[in-house]
């Protein structure tokens, strides 16, 4: 067998319909995996699901919509892929949101309220929901995509950043917790990926230009660069790896 194979297990992608959600799933079912294709609107996920089934063969995907920012629609989406599969060996809290851009200053209550509620909380929701079977069973892997601005300052995503920095604390906590289980929790943290969430850093002539001069590699990143490390974490591949933060940015913070 693969180091790398997921064959028979099931995963939960949030934010799937696009961008990094979208390629992390992709990849995952092209390991062997059964996927759980969510995001808001029920279209933008058939799409998905459907268009993984074409590849992979029917009844790789199951698309099941969800507003992270409502614990019902986590739970709904706990229970349909316990129906369908059975249980939940992976979980991948990926969907986020950034409603403001920036100095924190011009940062109203609602809008940070906003960021922390569906950026932390929200996965604290979702994975507390998955954690009692995964424990129970002695396994288990969650990640959370995080960013590499919760390492970094920022005069424009600053909200952002705080909670992508919690995130990373969320992760080791839970690292602590579980791992007795052998449960695993890890965070990916990307740079500057070309999605449409990022689209205002990566249009901004600015930035790029110190991104084509600075950052190592001289580029920005693509969705399926972060796939890839999913599917260590999720795999045998990072079976030793828990409470980690994974920077993927094509050296911009080094």
């Amino acid at each position: 067998m693969s180091l790398f194979s997921l064959s028979g297990k099931v995963a939960i992608v949030t934010g799937s319909s696009r961008g990094i959600g979208r390629a992390i799933a992709e990849r995952m079912a092209e390991h062997g995996a059964h996927v759980v294709i969510s995001s808001r609107k029920i279209e933008a996920c058939r799409d998905v699901a459907e268009a993984l089934d074409a590849r992979f063969g029917e009844g790789t995907a199951l698309a099941v919509p969800a507003n992270i920012s409502i614990k019902e629609d986590l739970q709904n989406l706990v229970d349909q892929t316990s129906a369908r599969w059975g249980r939940i060996d992976i979980l991948v809290c990926n969907a986020a949101t950034n409603p403001h851009y920036g100095p924190m200053a011009t940062l109203t209550d609602e809008q940070f309220r906003k960021i922390l509620e569906n950026n932390v909380i929200a996965n604290h929701w979702l994975i507390q929901m998955v954690l009692p079977e995964m424990v129970e069973r002695k396994d288990g892997v969650v990640i959370i995509v995080s960013s590499v601005g919760g390492l970094r300052g920022s005069a424009v995503i600053g909200a952002y950043n705080i909670s992508k920095a919690a995130d990373f604390q969320l992760a080791r906590n839970l690292a602590v917790e579980v791992g007795p289980h052998n449960v695993r929790v890890n965070c990916i943290a990307p740079g500057l990926i070309k999605t449409e969430f990022a689209r205002a850093l990566w249009e901004d002539p600015d930035r790029m230009n110190k991104v084509n001069t600075v950052v190592p590699l001289r580029r920005i990143g693509q969705p399926d660069e972060i796939a890839g490390t999913a599917v260590f974490l999720a795999s045998a591949a990072g079976s030793f790896v828990t409470g980690q933060a994974i920077v993927v940015d094509g050296g911009a913070t080094i």
